[in-house]
């Protein structure tokens, strides 16, 4: 796997010689080095009758760092950039999910890495114990940007789609709408274009090769291949998808639109999925005001699934029985398995270098719900905290409260956890 990273560094390196070659490009280059450090802790409680009380105790601490080093080269309409990451994690989580049954993976992300992506740029250091140690290239990609052209080759990312917490139409490696740190999307490989049309629309498109987990080759039926069309008119935007991803025809709508002082956004998906034709539908109304001195903004969401479980069962046998809601939490695409969901937020300039945000996440089926309070915090030049207190209510077998774990009377519960994070960037 190494071999396989390091034979993708030096092909960058390549690449940026040749973009950086006086004889094959006349214009001077210019060059942006910058990174991140950041170190962060995790820590939970379990109440007694959670499946994590009997894996770790009542109590888990995870440590976590990681360091970010971003490069990029342009000169004249050609690009290259490369992302190197190291991260080194110890804590209680990685050993427990080490030792837990893959059907857990619903409840905990582990070590990332590059199974379905087209090359493995991820190299596990070390794994054993409470420690585990990785490096990664999180960008590794090529590109041209003409007057009305842009096309790269790589390892990028493209986010899509007018949901504020929930994503349906951003099909390639969409945030977890309950993400603290949302700074960075991972990258996949791809092609991507954009086109600029003389009347100030756009047209993107872009390729994701991906592996079969199964057999480790490259099949069209794990590979997206989408296009979105971008238009303006007046004081609105409107979007239009069409896609192939995952063997399953995806179309799309969405925009904005300004209502007096407030943004409406929304977007609706359409899967051809194997059970028939499923939707999914997000529309938020956003608004921001002053009060008391202070800048203030606020955000309401309605989110509804049509893969999602319609019974309100939960439980991972109920779970199985829904294949194509059960692939896409394993795939990373969804993060929920009901309905119907509210979210809403407020974001809250206590200072002008200190920021408080509560959201709230709600099943409305259940009626289980998540709740954040997000604190960032400008620590000064190029320094920054970033916080949350996680609490998710609902009773026992709701989604937030904590599904059925298949052991009796035990239930992937958590009572509540705590995130802090620093950062220092150079």
């Amino acid at each position: 796997m190494f071999n396989s990273m390091l034979r993708s560094v030096v092909l960058c390196a390549f690449i940026l010689a040749a973009i950086c070659s006086r004889a094959t490009l006349a214009a001077e280059a210019s060059y942006q080095f910058d990174g991140h450090t950041k170190a962060r802790l995790i820590a939970q409680k379990f109440p007694a009758n959670s499946i994590f009380d009997s894996l770790t105790g009542s109590r888990a601490l995870d440590i976590e760092s990681d360091l970010r080093l971003n490069f990029q080269v342009d000169r004249g309409p050609w690009s290259g950039n490369v992302a190197y990451q190291l991260f080194v994690l110890y804590g209680d989580r990685i050993e427990y999910s080490r030792l837990s049954p893959p059907e857990f993976q619903l409840a905990f992300d582990r070590l990332p890495n590059d199974q379905r992506r087209l090359f493995d740029l991820t190299d596990v250091i070390r794994d054993e114990g409470k420690f585990a140690a990785l490096q990664r290239l999180d960008r590794l990609w090529f590109g041209y940007s003409g007057e009305k052209t842009v096309l790269r080759i790589g390892r990028q990312a493209i986010s899509w789609g007018n949901g504020l917490f929930f994503s349906p139409m951003d099909i390639v490696n969409p945030f977890d709408p309950t993400t603290i740190d949302t700074e960075y999307k991972a990258g996949d490989d791809m092609v991507y274009g954009q086109y600029l049309l003389s009347n100030g629309h756009d047209i993107q498109a872009a390729v994701v090769v991906r592996r079969n987990l199964q057999n480790g080759e490259i099949e069209s039926d794990e590979g997206t291949a989408s296009l979105k069309y971008h238009g303006i008119a007046a004081d609105s935007e409107y979007d239009f998808l069409l896609a192939q991803s995952f063997g399953e025809l995806v179309v799309g709508i969405g925009g904005n639109q300004s209502i007096g002082g407030a943004i409406w956004r929304g977007d609706l998906v359409l899967n051809d999925a194997a059970s028939g034709t499923k939707a999914q539908l997000v529309t938020n109304l956003s608004y921001s005001w002053l009060w008391h001195g202070r800048n203030m903004s606020g955000v309401i969401e309605y989110y509804f699934n049509g893969f999602g479980q319609s019974d309100g069962r939960y439980s991972l046998p109920d779970l199985a029985a829904n294949p194509e809601l059960l692939q896409r939490l394993l795939r990373g695409e969804m993060f929920t398995l009901g309905r119907h969901y509210l979210a809403g937020g407020i974001s809250i300039e206590m200072t002008p270098l200190w920021l408080l945000t509560p959201n709230l996440f709600v099943n409305l089926e259940d009626g289980s719900a998540f709740l954040q309070l997000v604190t960032q915090n400008n620590l000064g030049d190029n320094a920054t905290f970033l916080g949350s207190l996680n609490i998710p209510m609902g009773p026992d077998g709701s989604e937030y409260g904590g599904i059925e774990s298949g052991a009796e009377g035990q239930f992937l519960s958590r009572d509540f956890a705590i995130f802090a994070q620093f950062a220092r960037y150079f």
